[in-house]
């Protein structure tokens, strides 16, 4: 019922918050929702997983250079573009984990991390196709492909939490799937699994190839939203930036990443007006919550529920 009344609650005030908002706040708001895709997407090998990584930023900057070469060439179409990054994040996520799983832990924190480098490297150099460290500026949003126009900021933002919330729903199927819960318990004892007969490799290649196709949908709204895509879109930076929102939140939980792309997009904008380090600010809160909050902000709440139902 708590649930029932919280979600409800949320969905209210993310469908009528528009009205009461300015340009840029809307805009924040709008690059919560689509980071809170991405940090989803991550949690699904991560939090249900148990599969680290430090290169999911190569999906979401494949599926937006991807969008914006087919835009800016005179496509303009939603369909056509949205098919078209998403199938090319997904290839990209199917080729690196042939090659990633075949290890883990910290070594495959360092090939996941080796490969986005590799696309990030390819997109700083190849000045020509992708702009080099300039980007590719301009991007158009599709006006062909929908019942409705996306250059209004208002009617972008409700396109972004229909998307939003349809990968929400997706990931809580497949969390709540037989595939979902045998993921969990691959992460928590891979051997188990096998004994009892499952092929464990299988079902961590399927979530890594989901993931990455997600990652593709939040990188081809982050290109149509900011209408530009650069290499930074491919960096370690962004990865990292994921795995923190997803550890802030609560790996494992549906809204916990979703909670922490808002807390860190709010940090970013608040810290960044009075510093250009913020990166360096947001490792140390990085630190800080793995150290004293290694469950995220909604493991804290569960942690207060338990101690009160002890007493």
């Amino acid at each position: 019922m708590t649930a029932a009344l919280v979600t409800g609650a949320a969905a209210v005030f993310l469908g009528l918050v528009p009205l009461a908002l300015g340009s840029y706040h809307l805009g924040l708001l709008t690059k919560m929702l689509i980071l809170a895709i991405f940090a989803m997407s991550l949690n699904l090998i991560l939090g249900y997983g148990g599969l680290p990584s430090l290169g999911h930023a190569a999906y979401f900057g494949i599926a937006g250079y991807t969008v914006a070469l087919l835009a800016r060439r005179g496509l303009e179409h939603f369909w056509l573009e949205l098919v078209a990054g998403i199938v090319a994040a997904t290839a990209t996520a199917a080729l690196f984990g042939l090659l990633a799983l075949r290890t883990s832990g910290a070594y495959l924190l360092m090939i996941t991390l080796a490969l986005a480098q590799v696309l990030w490297g390819i997109a700083y150099g190849w000045r020509s196709l992708t702009g080099g460290d300039d980007g590719l500026p301009g991007v158009p949003r599709p006006v062909a492909g929908l019942p409705w126009r996306l250059d209004d900021g208002v009617r972008f933002y409700y396109f972004v939490l229909v998307v939003f919330v349809l990968a929400m729903a997706c990931l809580w199927l497949v969390v709540r799937s037989p595939f979902g819960r045998a993921l969990i318990g691959i992460r928590e004892s891979e051997r188990r699994m096998e004994v009892l007969g499952y092929n464990t490799w299988a079902h961590k290649y399927v979530a890594f190839v989901i993931a990455g196709a997600l990652a593709g949908v939040a990188g081809i709204l982050f290109v149509y939203d900011n209408r530009f895509v650069s290499p930074v879109y491919l960096s370690v930076v962004l990865s990292a930036t994921g795995l923190i929102m997803v550890i802030l939140g609560g790996a494992g939980t549906l809204v916990g990443p979703a909670l922490g792309s808002a807390v860190i997009v709010f940090l970013e904008n608040l810290i960044s007006a009075h510093t250009q380090r913020w990166p360096l600010i947001l490792g140390i809160i990085y630190i800080a919550v793995t150290l004293f909050a290694p469950a995220g902000l909604l493991g804290l709440r569960w942690r207060r529920r338990r101690a009160v139902r002890a007493r």
